[in-house]
């Protein structure tokens, strides 16, 4: 018999309460997936990065090496919050957004924030590490908007007590983003909190409205700045101009093509020679293209549809309103995230510099991203029947 549960705001919930005993089969598959997408990345930044480590260290094991450590860093970060009641995370809530704000704060401060191409969105640690706290944004704001929602599920249709605070926030971190500028992460992080006012309840109308306005307000500034405006030019025709803006996207789909059906080979592929810039980041999708061809691509397309067909699960037997909230929020980063950078390299959406998560280089996405897995393994843990 189920014993009815009380949801975080005292109304009464959906009836069902965890069930103890070993954890679920979500939680186990979750581990599954994530170690899986981790070590295939960490083989194939390997492989896309031995060249640029060469020349820029002397060793072709330097950014793999690093990768290493970040992967470990979020390894322990997944399995504390794995085997912690996500609950309990309610209360650092506010310490979360202070301290995100913060770090966007400092990046901005000259010569403490890093500038990498005309971006300050990085600051430096020692022995060589770098941190990125907009990754920090997307954790922190999923947070927020998932124990809000679940306060005030009564009142989920009211303006002013559910929707405009949450708002508020989103558009205060938006425009910390945009003064670095990072217009990819910041559409990453509109897009979660829509995912999540709309999975919460609210109202359709106004959830369009938002949207509309978000959608122009992206449009304006990617037009805005000279530079993100050629990158929409060179997304439309990259043949245009081959040798400079369209380079990255001619040079991508060149590495689809010579990769065929089943591709070169794991280190074979050739466009690591220095033809493709970013191929161990943000193009390292282009370098399984290559290498592993159309299955490889495909692979890690059904890994991510994988992740999200879990997550969508998890979220729906979660065993209260906040758990069914951040399921959604988690599983809406990495599935948006994924299939943007898949879009970019592909040459279907323009450049905007967002990693493949687990799988691309880059210490802060892939710690944060993993403590977000180990959130959703924590919902998937103890799961309401």
């Amino acid at each position: 018999m189920s014993a009815t549960t009380v949801d975080r705001d005292g109304s009464k919930g959906r009836g069902r309460r965890p069930v103890a005993g070993r954890p679920s089969t979500e939680y186990r598959v979750i581990w599954a997936l994530v170690l899986f997408a981790n070590v295939f990345g960490l083989v194939m930044i390997l492989s896309a990065s031995s060249v640029v480590s060469m020349q820029s260290t002397g060793s072709p094991w330097s950014q793999f090496l690093r990768q290493g450590m970040w992967f470990l860093c979020g390894l322990t970060a997944m399995v504390f919050l794995s085997r912690r009641p996500y609950q309990s995370l309610s209360r650092w809530i506010a310490p979360a957004l202070g301290l995100a704000a913060a770090g966007m704060f400092v990046v901005l401060v000259p010569g403490i924030g890093v500038n990498v191409n005309g971006a300050s969105r990085w600051i430096d640690l020692p022995a060589g590490l770098r941190v990125q706290p907009s990754e920090f944004v997307k954790l922190a704001m999923i947070l927020y908007v998932a124990d809000l929602l679940a306060r005030r599920a009564t009142h989920v249709r009211e303006w002013r007590v559910s929707i405009r605070p949450v708002i508020v926030v989103f558009l205060g971190f938006a425009a910390l983003l945009m003064l670095q500028p990072n217009l990819g992460t910041t559409i990453v992080l509109a897009a979660i909190v829509l995912v999540m006012l709309l999975v919460g309840g609210v109202a359709l109308r106004p959830l369009a409205v938002i949207g509309a306005v978000l959608a122009a307000g992206a449009t304006w500034f990617a037009l805005r700045e000279g530079y993100r405006s050629r990158r929409i030019t060179a997304f439309l025709d990259p043949w245009a101009d081959p040798l400079n803006t369209g380079h990255q996207t001619i040079q991508s789909q060149v590495a689809f093509a010579n990769g065929g059906v089943f591709g070169a080979g794991i280190g074979r592929g050739r466009a690591q020679w220095g033809f493709l810039p970013e191929a161990h980041t943000d193009f390292i999708y282009s370098i399984i293209g290559e290498e592993m061809g159309l299955v490889g691509s495909l692979a890690v397309i059904v890994l991510v549809v994988a992740i999200a067909v879990l997550g969508v699960r998890v979220a729906m037997r979660a065993p209260d309103r906040f758990g069914m909230l951040l399921a959604t929020g988690i599983t809406t980063w990495i599935v948006v995230q994924s299939f943007i950078n898949i879009g970019a390299c592909v040459g279907a959406l323009p450049i905007t510099g967002v990693p493949l998560p687990f799988i691309s280089a880059g210490g802060s996405s892939l710690v944060f991203t993993m403590a977000a897995a180990g959130i959703l393994a924590s919902i998937a843990r103890r799961p309401a029947r």
